[in-house]
């Protein structure tokens, strides 16, 4: 079992073949579990409220940095001291969650990434990892300022302290990188961990790279 502390949030949107298993997998470590439905078409909900979870509802579909949010500071409010970050899609394995959150139960870490490339466990398809993850590694480095091993894997934990000093504006999937701008600018002490993601789908696309750069360029300019 997790300590009693620990927190895992899981953004879920049209997840009913999925979040059943993940949740009763997380379940055997640890009840304090937060599933922020951003706004469900299918039976997710209702799966959901049959489980013994914490249940937040967007009435509309915001995307998973609006979800994740809303999750953290739902976590924060019930007094967590540490936050994970848990994809409903069935490809992280819970067995990685106490790996994840070690550097910050030691101090040696705010903020914890998981990756995929520090071992050769997760097998992610050749174009997905030389012409989506590659380039997203550099794009991330030149933005932010971090060179990291791996690009917008939601596989993460976050201290508190961290979690209170991170706020995600960006709504959808161009959080990821945001959450490593931010870590930057707040000076976080952060390291990565290897963990296991089983792709039973491609996931995002050439051209969701694309929308993501377009959200950062213009959430900089609104700034100015």
């Amino acid at each position: 079992m997790l300590n009693e502390n620990v927190w895992i949030v899981i953004p879920a949107y049209n997840e009913q073949q999925n979040i059943f298993g993940v949740v009763m997998s997380l379940l055997e470590l640890t009840p304090n579990i937060v599933v922020v439905n951003d706004g469900s078409t299918d039976s997710t909900q209702n799966i959901i409220e049959q489980l013994d979870v914490h249940l937040v509802n967007h009435m509309i579909n915001r995307g998973m940095g609006a979800a994740l949010q809303t999750g953290n500071e739902y976590a924060l409010k019930q007094g967590a001291e540490i936050i994970v970050h848990f994809d409903a899609d069935g490809q992280m394995q819970a067995k990685d969650i106490q790996k994840i959150i070690s550097p910050i139960l030691e101090n040696q870490a705010e903020i914890v990434f998981g990756s995929r490339f520090l071992d050769n466990k997760s097998k992610i398809p050749l174009t997905k990892k030389y012409f989506i993850l590659k380039p997203a590694i550099l794009f991330n480095w030149f933005f932010t300022g971090l060179l990291l091993s791996d690009a917008h894997n939601g596989f993460r934990a976050m201290s508190g302290k961290a979690a209170k000093r991170i706020k995600l504006e960006q709504d959808r999937m161009a959080h990821a990188t945001e959450i490593l701008d931010q870590v930057r600018a707040c000076d976080l002490e952060f390291t990565e961990i290897p963990v296991e993601i089983l792709y039973q789908e491609y996931g995002q696309k050439f051209s969701g790279g694309f929308k993501i750069i377009k959200d950062l360029i213009l959430a900089k300019i609104i700034r100015r």
